[in-house]
């Protein structure tokens, strides 16, 4: 009987930490939620490969039935400006009404090749920019979560 007290007694604490935490997820979201993930991944893999962020001047995400999507964007940073493209492929074999209501969710969210002004990114090299994005994205997400927590 004790021992179900406790167990009682612990979950909620734990039920409080679980909705703290989504909470903080909820509240700080993506630094911009209009953009689509894909759009994303592809400015971070930009910013990765430059090494520094450029002054966004615009993008398009085309999407051409079953062949890969292509997110282009275009930038310009001191020494000019420039273009890449992010092609993601196509990820489901049937349309469900989740991709009939919005078709860029039939595609990956991980490229398949990237070009940087011109420069067609090897796997490895591929590989490395992706890495590079995820973790910008991972520690803009803790830092945010952790000013939504400090501020509660």
């Amino acid at each position: 009987m004790t021992g179900e007290i406790f167990t009682m007694s612990r979950l909620p604490h734990r039920s409080l930490i679980t909705a703290a935490l989504i909470t903080a997820v909820a509240l700080t979201g993506c630094s911009n939620p209009r953009d689509d993930v894909r759009l994303t991944l592809c400015k971070d893999m930009v910013t990765g490969e430059l090494g520094t962020e450029p002054t966004w001047q615009g993008s398009e995400v085309q999407i051409r039935g079953y062949e890969d999507a292509v997110v282009r964007v275009r930038f310009a940073t001191g020494a000019g400006e420039g273009r890449a493209e992010c092609a993601y492929p196509h990820a489901k074999g049937e349309d469900t009404a989740v991709t009939l209501a919005n078709p860029i969710e039939a595609y990956a969210t991980s490229p398949s090749r990237m070009t940087l002004n011109g420069h067609n990114l090897t796997g490895s090299e591929l590989a490395r920019a992706v890495q590079r994005a995820m973790g910008k994205q991972g520690h803009e997400f803790l830092d945010r979560a952790k000013e939504t927590l400090r501020g509660q």
